[in-house]
């Protein structure tokens, strides 16, 4: 298994806790020099929190970091960020995203590539099947998560 495929496994552990604590299964990894520095998973529901998406939830873990790390980091998110989190990956000079799918939702991806960000999507089976079934199961929270 690969490095990437071990990264992208990882943040699909962070959205499984995330499900089993009755949120949003999407889960983040934050690595620098091949090591993992942050990790997290949507908490919107659990904390009552209008930020804590999977990717936020990353960076407040990782702690505060130099400049220099953020840019030497890759963050694995297992769907599509959205437009905040994308913003914030930018704001913190990431320069690399690996999404797991962005076929369940198409985040701010365009304006990570704008920002001359590099965006490698999977496609993972798994990430794809975990929202799909949360989806099917809890329409009402997807819904409210996106705001339609």
């Amino acid at each position: 298994m690969s490095d990437t495929d071990l990264f992208m496994q990882a943040a699909i552990e962070e959205a499984k806790q995330g499900l089993a604590e009755g949120g949003i299964p999407i889960g983040s990894v934050l690595v620098y020099q091949g090591e993992i520095i942050g990790r997290g998973h949507n908490r919107r529901v659990q904390q009552g929190s209008p930020i804590l998406h999977g990717e936020m939830d990353a960076l407040e873990n990782a702690g505060r970091q130099s400049a220099q790390v953020y840019r030497d980091s890759v963050i694995y998110t297992t769907l599509s960020p959205c437009c905040m989190c994308s913003g914030a990956i930018e704001l913190y000079g990431i320069r690399k995203v690996i999404v797991g799918e962005n076929q369940t939702f198409m985040g701010a991806e365009q304006r990570l590539r704008d920002a001359s960000i590099e965006v490698e999507v999977r496609q993972d089976a798994e990430c794809i099947q975990l929202m799909k079934d949360f989806i099917a199961a809890r329409p009402d929270l997807w819904n409210e998560d996106i705001g339609v």
